[in-house]
C-alpha cells in the first residue's frame, strides 16, 4: 500500500505545542484519538487492497509491460504482453459482469495541518485578499495548506472500454502501424479512472472520541476518575469539531447543532448519571460532515 504523509506547517505562529497549550488534556486526547484513527483507516484499507483482484493488476501491469518493449522496438513481446492483458480482461469481465470499475490499485495521502485558530483564519484572510486582487494563484496554494485529511485514491480499470481498446491493439501493431499502437496504448492508460475519497481528520478523531464518551456515559458506576475523563473526551471531541468547522469541512449551519448536542450530552451525564441513546443524533451528525466533505462533481480539473 503506498501511503504518502505530509504534516504542514503554514509560516504564521503554527505548532503542535500552541494548540495543546490551548486546550490542555483534550489536545492529548486528540492526539491519541488521531493515531487511532490512522490506524483504523489504515487496516480498512488495507482490507480493501487485499480484495483487489490480481487479475485486475495483472493485466494493468501488462499493458504496461506493452507500452515498454513498444518504446524497445520489441513487437513480440508487446504482442505477448498484450495477449496476456486481453485473457485477464476477458476473464474480469465474464466473473464481474455488472461492474462498470473494477479496482487495481488503492493508495492513502495525508495532509495534516498542525495549526491554531488564529493562524487558520489568518491564512484565510490572505487568501481571500488574493482572490480579490485576481491573484488566484497565490489564493489557490494557501487554501491548499488548510487541510487535515486523508486521501483514499482508487484507481479502477474501466471494464465497459478498457478490454476491447487493448485487443484493437495487436491488430495495429501487427500492421507495422507501431506509432498508432503506441498512442492507443497511451490513450488506454489514460482511461483508468481515479476516484478520491475525503476522509477529514478532525471529524474521525471526533468520532472515535465520542465512541469512547459513549462507553463511559453507558456505564453504571462511574468512578471519578472515569467521570473527568468522560468530561475531557467531551472536550475534545468539541475541539476537534472546531477544528474541523475552521477548516470547512462539510456545511457551515451543521455546526450549531453538534455544538448543541455535546451540551446536551454533557447535561445528561453530569454528576455520573448514565444511560443508553444519549449519542445517536450527534453520530449521525457526524456522518453527515464527512458525507458533505467530498470532492464536487463536475467542477474545474
Amino acid at each position: 500500500m503506498k501511503k504518502i504523509r505530509r504534516v504542514i506547517t503554514i509560516g504564521l505562529m503554527l505548532g503542535l505545542a500552541s494548540m495543546t497549550t490551548l486546550a490542555g488534556k483534550p489536545a492529548d486526547l486528540g492526539q491519541e484519538a488521531g493515531k487511532r484513527a490512522e490506524r483504523q483507516t489504515g487496516r480498512e484499507v488495507s482490507a480493501q487492497k487485499a480484495r483487489t483482484e490480481q487479475e485486475a493488476i495483472d493485466a494493468l501491469r501488462e499493458t504496461r509491460a506493452a507500452l515498454v518493449a513498444l518504446d524497445k522496438g520489441d513487437k513480440e513481446a508487446a504482442l505477448d504482453a498484450l495477449a496476456k492483458a486481453t485473457g485477464k480482461l476477458e476473464l474480469l469481465v465474464s466473473r464481474h459482469p455488472e461492474l462498470g470499475l473494477i479496482p487495481v490499485d488503492i493508495a492513502i495521502g495525508e495532509v495534516d495541518l498542525v495549526a491554531t485558530e488564529k493562524a487558520v483564519k489568518k491564512a484565510i484572510d490572505e487568501a481571500e485578499h488574493a482572490l480579490d486582487d485576481g491573484e488566484v494563484q497565490k489564493a489557490r496554494h494557501i487554501l491548499a495548506a488548510l487541510a487535515s485529511e486523508l486521501v483514499i485514491r482508487t484507481t479502477s480499470i474501466p471494464l465497459a472500454t478498457y478490454p476491447q481498446a487493448i485487443k484493437d491493439i495487436s491488430p495495429l501493431i501487427d500492421a507495422g502501424k507501431i506509432d498508432q499502437a503506441r498512442d492507443a496504448l497511451v490513450a488506454a492508460l489514460n482511461t483508468l479512472v481515479v476516484t478520491e475519497e475525503i476522509v477529514p481528520l478532525p471529524v474521525l478523531r471526533a468520532s472515535i472520541l465520542l465512541q469512547d464518551a459513549e462507553a463511559l456515559a453507558e456505564r453504571e458506576a462511574r468512578s471519578d476518575e472515569e467521570q473527568k475523563l468522560l468530561e475531557a473526551q467531551l472536550d475534545a471531541a468539541r475541539a476537534q469539531i472546531r477544528y474541523a468547522e475552521l477548516l470547512g469541512y462539510g456545511r457551515e449551519d451543521e455546526y450549531e447543532p453538534i455544538y448543541e448536542q455535546i451540551e446536551q450530552i454533557r447535561k445528561k451525564v453530569e454528576h455520573k448519571k448514565h444511560g443508553k441513546g444519549f449519542f445517536d443524533r450527534i453520530r449521525e451528525a457526524i456522518k453527515a460532515l464527512g458525507e458533505h466533505s467530498q470532492p464536487a462533481e463536475g467542477g474545474a480539473s
